[in-house]
C-alpha cells in the first residue's frame, strides 16, 4: 500500500492538476460552490451516476463502477467502464463542454486506469473522455509519461492533504471558470502579494 494510510479521492487529482489551491479548498477546507459549469457537469453525470450493467455489440458496459488502488492509496468511481475483447477495461469519463485536450482530465482518467489494472490484473493502455456538448470522444493513451505525471501528482496531493496548508492563489484564466472564485478571492490576494513583494524591494532595513 502507499506509504500513507490516507486514501485519496481520484477527483482530488483532477482538482490539483487544474489548480492546487482549488484542491485544498475542496478537500482540506471542505468548501464548495456551484456555478454554471458545475451545474452542467452534474447534468452530464446524471446519465452515468446510477450503477448498472448493459451490453452493446458484444461490449459489457458498467456505469458508476467503484475503483481503488492499494498501491497508490486511491479511491474513486468510473463513470463508465467498457469491457472489450479479452475483458480489457476501457474507462470513459464524462465531461460537459466540447471536445478539448485538458491535462487535468487526462490525469483523472489515468488514475482510473491504474486502479482498474490493479483490480482486474489486466493492462489498461487507453481510455476516453466523452465530451457531452459535442457528443464526441477523445481517446487518451495511458502512456509512461502520463503515468509518471499522475503518480507525481498523487504524491503532491497526499502532501497537501496531510499538511492542511492552503496554497497561495494564482490569478489567471482558470479563475474565470472556477465556482470557488468568490471563496478563493484570487485577484485581491494576488494583488496583496504583489504589493508586499514590491514594498520589500523599495525599503531595505539598515543592519
Amino acid at each position: 500500500m502507499a506509504d500513507s494510510a490516507m486514501q485519496i479521492p481520484i477527483s482530488a487529482l483532477q482538482h490539483y492538476a487544474y489548480c492546487p489551491r482549488q484542491c485544498a479548498l475542496i478537500h482540506v477546507e471542505q468548501a464548495f460552490a456551484e456555478n454554471v459549469f458545475t451545474l452542467r457537469g452534474q447534468a452530464v453525470h446524471r446519465q452515468v451516476d446510477l450503477p448498472g450493467v448493459d451490453s452493446k455489440a458484444g461490449v459489457r458496459i458498467e456505469r458508476a463502477l467503484p475503483v481503488w488502488s492499494e498501491r497508490l492509496g486511491l479511491i474513486g468511481k468510473c463513470d463508465v467502464v467498457e469491457f472489450t475483447a479479452g475483458h480489457i477495461p476501457y474507462p470513459v469519463e464524462y465531461k460537459h463542454g466540447t471536445k478539448r485536450d485538458k491535462l487535468h482530465d487526462n490525469v483523472q482518467l489515468a488514475a482510473q486506469a491504474m486502479c482498474l489494472e490493479e483490480m482486474f490484473k489486466l493492462p489498461v493502455p487507453a481510455g476516453a473522455i466523452f465530451h457531452a456538448s459535442s457528443k464526441r470522444r477523445r481517446e487518451v493513451v495511458i502512456d509512461a509519461e502520463l503515468r509518471t505525471m499522475t503518480e507525481t501528482i498523487i504524491a503532491s496531493v497526499r502532501t497537501l492533504l496531510e499538511s492542511g496548508t492552503l496554497p497561495p492563489p494564482n490569478f489567471d484564466e482558470r479563475c474565470r471558470h472556477c465556482s470557488l472564485i468568490d471563496l478563493c478571492q484570487p485577484q485581491m490576494l494576488s494583488e496583496q502579494q504583489r504589493f508586499h513583494a514590491l514594498r520589500a524591494t523599495l525599503f531595505i532595513e539598515d543592519t
